[in-house]
C-alpha cells in the first residue's frame, strides 16, 4: 500500500541472479547436455526449481519459523476467506501470502495508482480532474522548489526519503540529482540513522518525512543524531492536522516530541517564504534542525528566490499594541494578527519552537 514502488536488496538480488548472464547460461548448456535424455532433462529441471525454492520466499520465512501459506489471489474472496478460517485452526505462527493489484477494478486507479492512493471527494465516472491548483503554492511545493535549488548551489546536500517520494515533493529532485536520492522504503528508523552516517562523513543530508511517520525514528532522532549533535535536517511535512490525509496522518505530536530532544533547533514557518528562509536556515545549522510545515496551500507570500536564512532564536514583531501580547507560531501567526487588530493587541511571530 506504499506510495512509492518497493525498493529493497532481496528482490533486487534474486532477479539479478535468475536473470543474469551465468545463471542462464549454464542452464542452456545443461539443457543442450542433458537434451538427448528426457529423463535427466527432467530431473534437471526439477533441481532447478528446487534450487531457486531455497531462496525464494516460502522457504525463507519458514527458515524464520513461520509456516509460509500462498501466495493466493487476495482479490479473489471466495478462495481467501476460507483460507483465513482454516489458518486461524492452524496451531504456531503462520505467514500468509496475498497477492493484491493496487485499484483493482477501478481502471483509472489502476493506470494511475499514485494519484489515487489517497482521495477525497471526486466523481468516479470521470476520475480526478487534475486543473491547475491556482496561484498559491503548497508548502511541499516550496520544500521542493528549495531542494533543488540548493542541491545546485551545494554538492554536499543529499536528499532522503521513507518511500515518500510523491507526497514529500521530491520527484523533480529524483529526476535531476538521481544519484544524490535515496528512496529506503517503509524504513523510517533506517532513513535517520542512514542520514547519521552520512552526515559523519561531511555529506548534508535532508530528510523528508510526514510527521506522523517520523514518530516511528524517535529513537534513532535522539541516540544518533542529536546525541551526536550531527547535522541532519528534518523537512516535516503534514504538521499540524491534515484533513483529507485522515486521522492517522495528522501530526499532532511532533511539537512535544522534537522540544525535548537535546541540540534540535525546530522551526515552524508562517508562510511560504519564510518557509523557504527557514529551510536554508536548517541545512546552513551546522547540527540536528527540523522545519515543521503544513499540508496544503500558505496564506499566499511569494517565496523570494534567494536563499537567505533567518537568525536561529529570533523572533519576529508583527504588530504593535497595548496591554495584550499574542505569541505565535507556524499556521498560528496569521489568526493571531487577526485577534491582534481586534483587540488592539501585540502579535510576535516566534519561528522557534
Amino acid at each position: 500500500m506504499s506510495i512509492s514502488p518497493p525498493v529493497g536488496a532481496l528482490n533486487k538480488y534474486l532477479a539479478r541472479l535468475f536473470s543474469g548472464h551465468a545463471f542462464n547460461a549454464a542452464r542452456r548448456a545443461g539443457e543442450k547436455v542433458l537434451g538427448v535424455s528426457p529423463s535427466l532433462l527432467e530431473f534437471a529441471k526439477r533441481t532447478e526449481e528446487h534450487i531457486k525454492g531455497m531462496v525464494t520466499p516460502g522457504t525463507l520465512f519458514e527458515e524464520f519459523g513461520f509456516n509460509y501459506i500462498g501466495p493466493i489471489d487476495g482479490h479473489d474472496l471466495d478462495s481467501l476467506v476460507p483460507t483465513l478460517r482454516n489458518i486461524a485452526e492452524l496451531k504456531g505462527p503462520q505467514f500468509l501470502h496475498v497477492i493484491t493489484k493496487k485499484g483493482q477494478g477501478y481502471k483509472l486507479a489502476e493506470a494511475d495508482p499514485v494519484l489515487y492512493h489517497g482521495v477525497s471527494k471526486f466523481d468516479s465516472e470521470n476520475g480526478i480532474r487534475q486543473g491547475k491548483s491556482g496561484s498559491k503554492l503548497t508548502y511541499t511545493q516550496v520544500f521542493g522548489d528549495w531542494l533543488c535549488d540548493m542541491a545546485e548551489q551545494d554538492a554536499r546536500l543529499v536528499a532522503i526519503t521513507p518511500a515518500m517520494k510523491e507526497g514529500s515533493g521530491m520527484v523533480r529532485f529524483a529526476e535531476e540529482f538521481p544519484k544524490r536520492f535515496h528512496d529506503v522504503g517503509i524504513a523510517e528508523q533506517h532513513a535517520l540513522t542512514f542520514a547519521a552516517g552520512l552526515a559523519c562523513e561531511g555529506i548534508k543530508p535532508v530528510v523528508a518525512i510526514y510527521s506522523t511517520f517520523l514518530q516511528r525514528a524517535y529513537d534513532q532522532l535522539i541516540h544518533d543524531i542529536a546525541l551526536q549533535n550531527l547535522p541532519v535536517m528534518l523537512a516535516i511535512d503534514r504538521g499540524g492536522l491534515v484533513g483529507a490525509d485522515g486521522a492517522t496522518h495528522n501530526g499532532s505530536f511532533d511539537l512535544s516530541y522534537l522540544a525535548c530532544v537535546p541540540n534540535m533547533v525546530v522551526m515552524a514557518p508562517a508562510d511560504e517564504n519564510e518557509c523557504r528562509q527557514m529551510l536554508t536556515t536548517a541545512f546552513l545549522h551546522d547540527g540536528p534542525s527540523a522545519v515543521r510545515y503544513p499540508r496544503g496551500h500558505g496564506p499566499g507570500v511569494t517565496p523570494q528566490q534567494a536563499l537567505t536564512p533567518v537568525p536561529i532564536g529570533k523572533g519576529e514583531l508583527r504588530r504593535s499594541g497595548s496591554r495584550i501580547a499574542l505569541l505565535a507560531f507556524g499556521s498560528l501567526l496569521a489568526p493571531a494578527i487577526a485577534a491582534g487588530d481586534l483587540l488592539n493587541a501585540t502579535v510576535a511571530n516566534m519561528r522557534f519552537v
